[in-house]
């Protein structure tokens, strides 16, 4: 069912793509929709719980009834173009995307089947696919925290560690969508194996699974407690949490994930600060090595391990002294993203106005 939603704050400026745009925001936990304005509001919103224990045409059904939920709304017909965004590994050159977080798609043409739900409720329009990184990108650099930018790196730190790139104010994600992917640059020439096959990525040392279990095998235990379980989120740009509650005698929940870690560190717990330095240096020296090939300006992080604060940023500001030594990187700023759990349809609505031409004037 359409609910009504509070608009989007409008940008400064209008956005230049005319025409309203169908955003779909596929992830672990959920599967959004929206129409969004060229300014940037949101007039209506819909979403389904992403099912559990279906097969891939199971996980379909629940897009299909976001798509024929927001094919009620009167604005439908002022629809000209779709994006979506999901949960990776995705292949934009293909149409395709096996989220590691939707074990019932691999390799699932998610592009064609929504273009073709569209087409069925009278909306045959132009249709991009965009990973999760890519769509944050795009949503940072049109209303969030790497606005006014030209070059910049956006990055979303959770479970995983993926990102993307804008360069030349225009969103780059490459041919396959995957550009941009800072998670599995290598920063530990003998760092122990990522699951990507490679060894020492940032993946494997700053998400916020890396971080937990390092603390953890260093000794550090969750202290105190906390009411109930913690639910594990999924991975999409609006979805990013990382949790892995453990409970002890009396029922109640440990937090022994890197949200406890985050919580210990701001205590000053010597083994959880030292978790997140050795998580902010490996960052630290990716976001170096990135501005330095391609010259971006600003790095923009978002994600469920971002949301510790200083706890992060602290460490990553100050290797990236460090790293960045050029000239022409010296000045390389490192912020926080500002959307939050709005980068995800925003970021799909933002791939699709800029990656996809403008339709002709009426």
């Amino acid at each position: 069912m359409i609910t009504p939603t509070a608009p989007f704050p409008a940008p400064r400026a209008a956005a230049a793509a005319a025409g309203l745009t169908v955003a779909i925001d596929i992830g672990g936990t959920k599967i959004a929709g929206a129409l969004v304005h060229p300014d940037g509001t949101m007039t209506a919103t819909t979403r389904r719980a992403t099912p559990r224990g279906v097969d891939a045409e199971g996980v379909m059904a629940a897009v299909a009834e976001v798509v024929a939920d927001l094919s009620g709304s009167p604005l439908w017909a002022s629809a000209v173009r779709c994006g979506i965004g999901s949960a990776g590994p995705v292949d934009t050159s293909r149409g395709t995307v096996s989220p590691v977080n939707i074990g019932a798609w691999r390799e699932f043409p998610v592009q064609a089947r929504v273009a073709a739900e569209l087409a069925a409720r009278g909306a045959e329009l132009p249709t991009v696919l965009a990973g999760d990184g890519v769509a944050m990108t795009a949503a940072e650099h049109w209303l969030g925290a790497a606005r006014g930018h030209a070059n910049a790196l956006c990055m979303v730190v959770s479970t995983g560690v993926g990102g993307g790139l804008i360069l030349n104010n225009q969103l780059h994600p490459g041919p396959t969508g995957n550009a941009g992917h800072i998670g599995h640059i290598s920063v530990a020439f003998d760092g122990e194996p990522c699951v990507c096959g490679s060894r020492g990525c940032v993946e494997s040392i700053a998400s916020g699974t890396a971080i937990a279990r390092w603390a953890r095998e260093q000794g550090w235990t969750p202290a105190g407690t906390v009411n109930g379980g913690t639910g594990a989120d999924g991975g999409s740009a609006s979805d990013h949490a990382e949790h892995a509650d453990h409970t002890n005698g009396a029922g109640k929940a440990r937090d022994a994930s890197a949200v406890g870690v985050a919580a210990a560190a701001a205590a000053g717990d010597p083994i959880a600060l030292a978790a997140f330095d050795r998580a902010g240096r490996a960052l630290a020296a990716a976001i170096a090595a990135t501005a330095t090939l391609v010259e971006t300006d600003i790095a923009v992080i978002g994600g469920g391990v971002a949301a510790s604060g200083d706890v992060l940023f602290a460490p990553i500001r100050s290797h990236l002294a460090a790293y960045a030594t050029l000239s022409f990187v010296k000045e390389l700023r490192v912020v926080p993203a500002s959307l939050g759990t709005h980068a995800g349809l925003i970021g799909a609505a933002a791939a699709a106005m800029m990656l996809l031409p403008s339709p002709p004037s009426s």
